[in-house]
């Protein structure tokens, strides 16, 4: 594309365009007046430049790129607001690095504060900027960081910069571009063309010892988070784990629908002491895309037990301390090594040949199913809602096209283990270490597929994390109704959880006074959405679970936003700190 002779910001929209870029999502900053006066501009075709969704916090536009990511499978971009809009950002960009979710993030400056020739940026830059600009600012929370220090290199900067966001690890890469830069016509020659890298599957040596490894078990393991962000690794994933009679179990907070729920060889989702019994049972564990698969991490599998590894980063890098054991690490992008290597091991195992492994699972699997649906039936005769009844509930009426975003901390097991219906491209968890990116997700998830219905499932502890208006603002503006599910247990029970557990005979424990856990008095939730021009509703009886979930549903199907607030036993009864 030929930039010479277009201002910085038109040359920025139309680069970000032509590498791929749809979506712009934003929260604005008044450095950004030369690009809206760029997105007012008639264009031949809408397809010239990206859609602008404009949002009213910078934590709500990064996690609504990081869901549009994961639903779409596109780059989205994004831009804040300088080095104040990047430190709200920086939350939302942790989880994105964490999560390898790919997406290009701007955000501006001024380097030359009105002394310099040309338009004024305006005095507000002296209190706005901080030394080292944003990009310096937020390198630790993105896989790439820059200050852009000339106009000339815009464009093959903006280039780059996509191009890292989707280089194995996919991450977000972050670009400074001071506001001078956009005002400026470019003098340059167009930059040369410039593509997206492709996906680069393993070593074919490295999955041939892999194969073996797996092929020689005579009862492998396979353990797993992240394989569900492609659906296509899933299906090869399930080939696997058939000619290996191989269960497959989920580590503690899987992000995806790694394996289908219902599939004899699932093994679910756990504690340690869940890993443990099948880890007791194996001669080979095989981590696929599998970051905290169990703890501590020193608590391996015994010296007869080997462990392999496939994942694109698989050391994880981006974390201070890891300390898995491992026998063999294979490097690539698991789907297509994951469709290598099950190209190498049915050359050597027949279909149905270890049907005798696979029975034994089977039959496991059954066992739990059978329990969990009991466990959900008894769980709505209570006096009060449990979250296993509400999550029961909502697998008896979830939508066959609807999209869950998960960000729960103490309601996760159950969630997971109730909602088997789910497949693979239709749950994402928006939590990573830290909360406050669950409503974004989910209206990324909704801007992506406009069509499906997208539920929001989250704490009452994680919604106060939420920049709450923000999100009803744009799913309100933008016409992105989704239904809000809120576990209300009216505090902290993570938070809770760890005093008895380190002072099991402590002051807290006897007097019952559990300092800084409630959320009292619980706010009127259901309020909030109705002043969004939404539909709202409190649950206090177990047995309108179900018809108050229809009746959210069938809200967002008119095109409101819903919220159910649904009143579990508070963690505190009698209202103790």
């Amino acid at each position: 594309m030929d930039t010479k002779g277009l201002t910085g910001a038109e040359a920025l929209l139309r680069l970000l365009r032509e590498m791929g870029v749809e979506r712009i999502f934003a929260s604005p900053g008044s450095e950004w007046s030369p690009v809206w006066e760029h997105l007012a501009k008639p264009y031949g075709s809408a397809e010239e430049i990206p859609l602008y969704i404009s949002s009213r916090h910078e934590e709500v536009a990064v996690a609504m790129a990081s869901g549009y990511a994961k639903a779409s499978g596109k780059l989205p971009a994004v831009m804040i607001h300088t080095t104040v809009g990047s430190l709200h950002a920086t939350m939302a960009l942790r989880g994105a690095l964490h999560q390898r979710v790919p997406m290009v993030v701007l955000a501006g400056e001024s380097i030359g504060f009105g002394e310099t020739p040309g338009p004024d940026p305006g005095r507000q830059w002296v209190l706005l900027a901080d030394m080292g600009g944003p990009a310096r600012l937020v390198e630790r929370c993105v896989k790439w960081s820059f200050g852009l220090n000339s106009s000339a290199l815009l464009p093959a900067t903006v280039q780059r910069a996509c191009q890292l966001a989707m280089a194995a690890p996919k991450g977000p890469a972050f670009v400074s571009v001071p506001m001078e830069f956009l005002l400026d016509t470019l003098p340059t020659a167009p930059p040369p063309s410039a593509s997206l890298p492709r996906a680069g599957a393993a070593n074919p040596e490295a999955i041939d010892e892999l194969a073996r490894v797996l092929t020689e078990a005579s009862s492998p393991l396979i353990v797993t988070e992240e394989v569900g962000r492609s659906a296509r690794a899933v299906d090869h994933l399930v080939a696997l784990a058939e000619l290996l009679g191989a269960p497959v179990v989920e580590g503690w907070i899987p992000g995806y629908v790694n394996f289908p729920r219902t599939h004899p060889l699932y093994g679910g989702s756990g504690p340690p002491s869940h890993i443990a019994s099948y880890l007791k049972e194996c001669d080979v564990v095989f981590l696929l895309a599998a970051l905290a698969p169990w703890h501590p991490p020193s608590s391996a599998p015994g010296p007869g037990t080997k462990v392999v590894i496939l994942d694109d980063e698989p050391l994880h890098s981006q974390i201070p301390f890891w300390g898995y054991r491992s026998d063999l690490i294979v490097t690539g992008e698991v789907e297509p090594s994951l469709a290598m290597l099950l190209e190498r091991v049915s050359r050597t195992i027949a279909p149905h040949s270890r049907a005798g492994n696979a029975e034994r699972w089977r039959a496991r699997h059954e066992k739990t199913r059978e329990a969990l649906r009991a466990e959900g039936r008894a769980s709505g005769t209570r006096k009060t809602i449990e979250t296993r009844w509400v999550a029961h509930e909502l697998n008896e009426v979830l939508p066959a096209d609807a999209v869950v975003v998960d960000e729960t901390i103490t309601h996760r097991l159950d969630i997971l283990r109730y909602l088997d219906r789910l497949t693979p491209g239709r749950f994402f968890e928006a939590s990573h270490g830290g909360l406050g990116t669950g409503l974004g997700e989910a209206l990324g998830v909704k801007a992506a597929a406009p069509d499906r219905t997208v539920i929001a499932l989250i704490g009452d502890g994680a919604l106060n994390y939420n920049p709450v208006l923000a999100a009803f603002g744009a799913s309100q503006e933008h016409r992105l109704p989704i239904l809000i599910v809120i576990f209300n247990n009216s505090g902290y029970l993570s938070q809770k959880a760890g005093i008895p557990l380190h002072y099991p005979d402590g002051w807290a424990v006897k007097s019952k006074r559990f300092v800084g856990t409630s959320i009292a008095p619980s706010p009127d939730y259901a309020a909030v959405a109705q002043a969004f021009g939404g539909y709202g509703e409190k649950v206090t009886d177990p047995r309108q679970v179900r018809a108050a979930l229809l009746r959210g549903l069938e809200a967002v199907s008119s095109g409101r936003v819903a919220l159910v607030d649904m009143t579990l036993e508070p963690i505190n009864p009698g209202g103790e700190a």
